[in-house]
């Protein structure tokens, strides 16, 4: 069994799924570091990628008897959705245009970047926390369960609030004026080390389409 899954929870979708799925954990659990505009331009690049590799990764069928632990608690749940509540401030709010199952009630749905950027949070933490564990198995019930929730779920809340911070960062607002943090020029020079690894990753990705 094992010798069948290994070709697929290392291949080439999945690893790269890793690689952003990750930098957007270690994005969110830094917010504190970043100004508000940083923030907001760091997660217009990153959802995009996490979409578009989330839909590339292969399908599998669970094997084990039992799921996958859930590893992500309330706590961390409520720390990190409190950090971004604070450095969103009052643009957390914003009208759902596409609520699923919601076709015969059109009435406008408020939803919250926070929240919903703590929701995707959730079930790609989870995902990442099982595939470092190293088992085949683990590894590939945690790759079924992430795509799972990706089509059935999180998928449509990223791109949901995608369009929310792109209203924020490419709106009327004066972000530098706004921001509740003031960095020093340290903080500055890690703001732009956080957008290393984008230019990295978009790197690679010309040279493998070369």
């Amino acid at each position: 069994m094992e010798e069948n899954l290994h070709p697929i929870v290392y291949s080439k979708n999945v690893l790269e799924f890793v690689t952003v799925a990750n930098e957007y954990c270690n994005q969110l659990e830094g917010v504190e570091g970043l100004s508000a505009k940083d923030f907001f331009s760091v997660t217009t690049r990153i959802l995009p990628l996490l979409y578009i590799k989330a839909s590339m990764l292969p399908k599998t069928e669970p094997v084990l008897d039992e799921n996958i632990e859930k590893t992500v608690r309330e706590e961390d749940y409520v720390r990190i959705q409190h950090a971004l509540l604070a450095k969103v401030g009052a643009h957390d709010d914003f009208l759902e245009v596409f609520v699923p199952n919601n076709d015969l009630d059109q009435k406008e749905v408020a939803s919250s970047i926070s929240e919903n950027l703590t929701d995707i949070y959730q079930d790609v933490k989870d995902f990442l926390f099982a595939y470092r564990i190293g088992v085949d198995e683990i590894m590939n019930d945690a790759l079924a369960e992430v795509v799972s929730a990706f089509e059935l779920y999180w998928g449509q809340k990223l791109v949901n609030v995608l369009r929310a911070c792109h209203n924020v960062l490419y709106g009327d607002n004066d972000l530098d004026e706004e921001e509740d943090i003031q960095l020093d020029s340290n903080e500055g020079a890690a703001g732009d080390k956080n957008n290393d690894w984008f230019n990295k990753f978009q790197d690679q990705w010309n040279e493998d389409e070369d």
